[in-house]
């Protein structure tokens, strides 16, 4: 008896182990046959054949779409995803919109879906003023490569207002590129936003600016993970391009900066300090920024 019970048990030892290793979860719905089919037997279409059949089923609807919006641009497929995230998402909970706002971001960018990225991104910023961001709460556990971590409010805001300034740049907007840049840099400065921000000022004529953002790069000024080789590297090109160039250079003329995204980033960040009777210095700066801009 002793011995059947300790059989039994070892079997499902063994099957549980299978679920950890291949990150399966265990049953026999759509979606468990999805999720073996794209990370057992390597079989991304028939996967998300089966997501879609989890999805009509309503079947882990909130994991089904988001794991066959992954897949589907894994497959160069992102513009379906796209079409599937905005069919279905109506489907999924309250809790699933965020990280489903998140991955249509990287879809836009894959698709080359620019001011659809921005206006997503600029909705995000609204939910951080508003505080429907992480659900009402401060922090939010995230997933990376397997490890879990937290990421603040704070630190979604720079990541968001990195986003926006890369969006704005594909769309030669260096102007609103730069204050963006400037703004994320003062929530939480890394060497890749600094690269950016220098880009954006070479590619407004302003080089000796351009070459001081620069060199906070290469004189390794950051730490985090934007600093690296890669970046040090764009860097000490961008600078050797400055060394070419000629002293009489034209600034390049930018599209301005919209007033709406200012006021935004101004709103959340008077989030996170006293409530005052005139604007913080760094927002009077900010504001000598875009009226000079303007002129």
């Amino acid at each position: 008896m002793e011995g059947g019970s300790w059989k039994r048990s070892g079997g499902g030892e063994k099957k549980d182990l299978f679920h950890v290793i291949h990150k399966v979860p265990p049953g026999n719905s759509p979606y468990v046959r999805a999720k073996h089919l794209q990370l057992v037997e390597k079989d991304p279409d028939s996967a998300i054949l089966w997501f879609w059949k989890a999805i009509n089923g309503r079947d882990r609807v909130d994991s089904a779409l988001k794991d066959m919006a992954v897949v589907m641009k894994q497959q160069d497929r992102a513009e379906e995803a796209v079409e599937a995230i905005r069919s279905f998402r109506h489907l999924c909970s309250k809790q699933a919109q965020e990280s489903l706002d998140n991955l249509l971001i990287d879809l836009y960018k894959k698709c080359g879906m620019v001011e659809e990225q921005i206006e997503l991104l600029k909705q995000k910023l609204r939910m951080i003023h508003m505080g429907e961001a992480f659900n009402g709460k401060t922090t939010k556990t995230a997933r990376s490569r397997g490890k879990k971590f937290q990421i603040s409010i704070k630190q979604e805001t720079a990541r968001i207002l990195g986003n926006l300034g890369w969006a704005y740049m594909q769309q030669n907007n260096y102007a609103a590129a730069e204050v963006v840049y400037r703004k994320a840099q003062m929530i939480e400065p890394d060497a890749n936003k600094a690269c950016n921000l220098g880009l954006c000022l070479m590619k407004q004529g302003r080089l000796e600016e351009a070459r001081r953002a620069l060199e906070d790069v290469t004189h390794g000024r950051f730490s985090g993970a934007g600093d690296g080789k890669s970046t040090k590297n764009k860097a000490e090109e961008l600078l050797r391009e400055i060394e070419v160039r000629p002293a009489t250079s034209t600034p390049e003329v930018g599209l301005g900066v919209e007033d709406e995204i200012m006021e935004r980033i101004e709103l959340v960040l008077n989030e996170w300090v006293p409530l005052r009777s005139k604007r913080l210095p760094i927002f009077e700066e900010i504001a000598a920024f875009r009226d000079r801009i303007a002129c």
